[in-house]
């Protein structure tokens, strides 16, 4: 973990860091967050304070990391980062907290995967700035209180519905970003290609924003494939073809379904005649981890309308059987019946 406004932050995520924008003004789409983010900041600014902990949930590669570093530039902080998963300890939040400089932001990506202890002893930082340790064990243990300088605690999450409830009645404010709409994409897309120096025509742009599952992670991981696709096999532009041909080498389809997804949706179909299926069932069936299948696969599905969540289990809809070109066992046995 590193303070990334600092000497030491250079090297993080030092290719893609070049890629994300590092205003509000040059960070595209998500305009209500983005309002609403500006006037925290603004104001306090003008009470000389630090800003309200911040909760950010939504899909991977939408921008949460992102927004966070814009924060603290457009503060003048420093920010410290950190991932649910590797603190694992107290001990290691805690070194955290006590080396914070005064409003510095701590940004936790993955905080649903922080451990209960560590959640915990959040709490009181988080609230009242102080940092309860015990020291010692058994009858001769205590409780030394430390004082916390101010510090903004900004968290990510993919899965809000993963945080306790008394963690997410700390933040000050919450919100969530949403997938992006297409015209956001291609403007990502044009963006970075400028910033990566490439020519990109405006026909690939089309084609590889529809694929890009209105994610920015992902339009930028494909441009990135058909920049080299294009320095490789091509003139080094980035048209129509060049757009078709790196999709194709990378099994990607027109609506950015990758083999993953279409296998996904198959097993369904045909293992289940459709659904439903419960999540454990699917989870077996796949030989993947159920947060994998809810994280992973299902949102981008959804969206599309491809794929419903019922009480009784997952639906694979009409949509998906027309886009897959795909049949029901049922389908297939009248099929067979009629030759």
């Amino acid at each position: 973990m590193e303070d990334i406004l600092g000497k030491e932050g250079n090297n993080f995520l030092e290719f893609d860091q070049a890629l994300r924008p590092d205003s509000f003004e040059a960070y595209i789409g998500q305009e209500k967050v983005k309002e609403n983010l500006a006037i925290i900041i603004e104001a306090a600014q003008g009470r000389g304070e630090s800003i309200d902990h911040i909760l950010l949930h939504g899909q991977a590669g939408l921008g949460k990391t992102t927004l966070a570093l814009i924060m603290a530039k457009a503060l003048a902080v420093p920010i410290r980062v950190a991932s649910g998963p590797t603190l694992k300890k107290v001990g290691d939040l805690a070194a955290i907290l006590s080396n914070l400089e005064p409003n510095t932001i701590l940004f936790i990506d993955e905080a649903h995967r922080l451990n209960r202890m560590v959640e915990e002893f959040l709490y009181p930082a988080m609230e009242s700035r102080k940092l309860h340790l015990i020291i010692g064990k058994g009858p001769g243990a205590r409780t030394l209180s430390l004082d916390l300088p101010p510090f903004t605690l900004i968290a990510a999450t993919t899965r809000a519905d993963l945080l306790s409830s008394p963690l997410r009645s700390r933040f000050g404010a919450t919100f969530k970003l949403d997938f992006y709409n297409n015209e956001d994409i291609k403007e990502i897309i044009r963006r970075s290609a400028k910033l990566l120096g490439v020519e990109v025509q405006s026909l690939a742009v089309e084609v590889l924003a529809k694929s890009s599952r209105a994610t920015p992670r992902v339009a930028n991981r494909l441009l990135k494939r058909a920049r080299d696709y294009a320095q490789v096999k091509s003139n080094g532009v980035i048209d129509e073809e060049v757009a078709l041909k790196t999709l194709k080498l990378l099994e990607v389809d027109e609506i950015g379904l990758e083999n993953h997804d279409r296998e996904f949706l198959r097993i369904i179909v045909e293992t289940f005649n459709r659904g439903p299926v419960g999540i454990e069932t699917l989870a077996a069936a796949l030989c993947e981890e159920r947060s994998v299948i809810e994280d992973v696969y299902e949102p981008y599905l959804m969206r599309v309308g491809f794929l419903k969540r019922t009480s009784a289990g997952r639906v694979v809809t009409e949509a998906a059987l027309a886009h897959l070109n795909i049949k029901t066992k049922e389908q297939r046995m009248l099929d067979d019946y009629l030759k």
